[in-house]
């Protein structure tokens, strides 16, 4: 009879968690620390409201965001790499900051929105961003980490879940990452982005 006492408690124990509601799980942080976005973080995973753009995504062998030394509050600087096909692209880009928001710099807010959304994960990084224009919604997760640990990628499949995107697709964590970016590589970049 004891046995069946427990049973019952542990399940009704279950059955009493309820899921973390999608405006939690949503919340922009309140306050971005510099501190944390300093260094390099790999791609975990990501999600793309657009099929065709997010089977391109799928297409990427690894990516990695590197956030350089901030010297303002307000503005930081990361430079993106892009294994795909056996070919490293980098791309570096300057991001001004308000809160937990952020734009590219020479974008309009009214056609890309942009945020640091609150996870779990310690060593995470997540942004979310939306092309206003045509509602389209990018949902990343990045860790200093080459793999998160199950709860941290279910708490990340339910906020995928909660914006109504696909699945998302998960980067494969023994794929290579390109190596980071040298100078030359940075002038070859704005000498494309030129042209």
């Amino acid at each position: 009879m004891f046995f069946v006492a427990v049973a019952l408690l542990c399940s009704a124990s279950v059955s009493w968690s309820a899921p973390v509601p999608c405006e939690e799980l949503l919340r922009p942080l309140d306050r971005l620390h510099l501190h944390r976005l300093e260094g390099r973080f790999a791609l975990i995973a990501g999600s793309l409201s657009n099929l065709t753009y997010l089977e391109k995504f799928k297409q990427r062998d690894s990516a990695t965001i590197n956030f350089s030394s901030n010297t303002s509050d307000a503005n930081i600087s990361y430079t993106s790499t892009i294994l795909l096909h056996d070919e490293c692209l980098y791309h570096s880009y300057n991001i001004s900051l308000q809160g937990s928001s952020f734009t590219f710099d020479g974008t309009d807010k009214s056609i890309l929105s942009a945020n640091y959304v609150h996870t779990s994960c310690p060593d995470c990084v997540l942004m979310r961003m939306i092309v206003e224009s045509v509602k389209r919604q990018h949902l990343y997760l990045f860790s200093k980490r080459r793999e998160v640990e199950q709860k941290e990628m279910e708490e990340f499949k339910a906020q995928v879940a909660c914006l109504n995107m696909p699945a998302p697709a998960v980067m494969d964590p023994t794929k290579e990452l390109c190596p980071e970016e040298t100078a030359a590589q940075t002038e070859e970049t704005t000498e494309e982005q030129k042209d």
